[in-house]
């Protein structure tokens, strides 16, 4: 028995002589670190960012002289007026010479469905959108999306006469 406890205790003495003899890892870890920046730099800078959606508008060039400015006349009769009210109102009038005015909404079955049904009934259509002083600018955007959705190409931004102005205030006092 005393043997056994003998041999026992020699391999727990070899276990701590061969413990003494390893040597301890040290593992340097700073260019795993420079490498792992030198990662995240390369792909910060080789990455395209997405670019920030916006409506393409075409401006017309700005004439040289503006004497030599001369007005496209269009028929009376393929004109469409949007007239952009206050409180996100929207008016819409065919032709200029006492036109009849009628209200609607920014709704697909509002003004989509107005611009949709005179783009197939009137040959060239061209849609005139008049914001008013107290309209604001996300009507103005929205007019432009629903012109891009429903596929008008003629279209004009124009500053509300006092004609309109006061053609929308018998419109709402009748």
């Amino acid at each position: 028995m005393a043997k056994k406890e003998h041999v026992i205790s020699e391999t727990k003495a070899e276990k701590a002589k061969n413990k003494n003899l390893r040597k301890e890892v040290d593992i340097d870890m700073n260019p795993m670190v420079d490498l792992a920046f030198l990662l995240l730099t390369f792909f910060m800078l080789t990455t395209t960012f997405s670019r920030p959606q916006a409506i393409e508008l075409v401006m017309p060039a700005k004439p040289q002289n503006e004497t030599e400015t001369v007005e496209q006349p269009i028929k009376e009769s393929r004109a469409l007026s949007i007239y952009l009210g206050d409180e996100d109102k929207l008016y819409w009038f065919l032709g200029v010479t006492d036109p009849e005015v009628h209200f609607t909404d920014y709704t697909k079955d509002g003004i989509r469905k107005i611009l949709l049904e005179n783009n197939a009934e009137i040959l060239d259509v061209v849609v005139v959108i008049k914001p008013s002083a107290s309209s604001n600018y996300q009507n103005l955007v929205d007019i432009l999306d629903e012109m891009a959705i429903t596929g008008i190409q003629r279209y004009a931004i124009v500053d509300a006469a006092p004609e309109d102005d006061q053609l929308i205030l018998n419109f709402e006092g009748a």
